[in-house]
């Protein structure tokens, strides 16, 4: 059953105000800790696409303006499981940009960890987190020997709404410039940037395990998780949420894609999406409080 109740109201944004709040939170941070720029590692997905984007923009502002020159660096980082169209998309990227880049593969610091931990190798999960633990060492290590801050590519979804990154993985990083952005968000400021529109509407992938998707880790994909932390902090129960109108239609609807895609999903019913998007917010939420690197506050606009 759909119940109809009170809307629940999901953030707008104003595209040039957050450029400036996003791109003036990077350099004041790169300024009050005597860095030369900034490292992104680009993956090829929206999120670190619009990342290295709003950061170029902002040191393109700051450099017409000021002899104290910021530069933007991109690092491409590969493994074994990655797609190749991910590089290269991220190429397509650093082209249009304008900036440095350089491309390693991490297979081999990768399989070093055998000797070490081979138990990390026996489930794609660990596997997975241990290699965005690599790239989260190479790329702090390039950010110490250029003299550069870490920027980190993560969106509200992933970090303050379910806790999809691995701790001291893509989580290490010196700031968070989009974490106060839902995938939703982020999709809008990468159209306004520019940004290829095959990157914009790329299907999510942390591209640690092969053939990963979000959606097919999650069984729903970020829109549901927008809409259902959103509901909890505009204080809906979670039984309210499994039967709200603009909640339940758009879980049956990916419940099935799922079905028509994977087979039988892990979640099956509405209250079990809902439920599950709870505990993984409880859980984020309490990982945050472990570490997360600095957010700039950025101008939402619920009306």
């Amino acid at each position: 059953m759909v119940t109809v109740m009170n809307e629940i109201k999901l953030p707008q944004i104003n595209c040039d105000t957050v450029c400036k709040e996003i791109g003036d939170f990077a350099i004041d941070t790169v300024k009050r800790t005597n860095s030369t720029g900034c490292i992104v590692g680009l993956s090829g997905g929206v999120d670190s696409s619009t990342t290295a984007a709003l950061i170029k923009s902002a040191f393109d502002r700051h450099n017409a303006n000021d002899d104290d020159t910021l530069e933007l660096v991109g690092y491409i980082l590969p493994s074994s499981i990655n797609n190749m169209e991910d590089a290269k998309d991220a190429q397509i990227l650093v082209e249009m940009l304008g900036i440095r880049f350089e491309i390693h593969s991490i297979e081999k610091p990768v399989e070093a960890f055998r000797l070490t931990n081979p138990e990390a190798f026996e489930k794609d999960y660990h596997k997975g987190n241990l290699i965005s633990r690599v790239r989260a060492n190479v790329l702090s290590t390039k950010a110490a020997t250029e003299k550069k801050s870490l920027a980190g590519t993560g969106n509200k979804d992933e970090d303050y709404g379910i806790g999809y990154y691995t701790l001291f993985g893509d989580g290490a990083v010196h700031f968070s410039p989009i974490a106060g952005l839902s995938k939703r968000l982020v999709r809008e400021m990468a159209a306004f940037l520019g940004v290829d529109e095959a990157i914009v509407h790329r299907v999510p992938t942390a591209g640690l395990e092969p053939g990963q998707s979000d959606f097919r880790d999650l069984g729903y994909d970020y829109d549901v998780v927008e809409l259902v932390t959103e509901g909890l902090d505009q204080g809906f129960d979670l039984k309210q949420l499994a039967t709200h109108e603009q909640v339940a239609p758009l879980v049956k609807r990916q419940i099935e894609d799922y079905r028509s895609v994977y087979g039988n999903p892990r979640l099956d019913s509405v209250e079990g999406v809902v439920e599950d998007i709870d505990r993984r917010h409880q859980l984020a939420l309490s990982k945050v409080e472990i570490v997360h690197p600095p957010t700039p506050k950025i101008t939402l606009n619920y009306d």
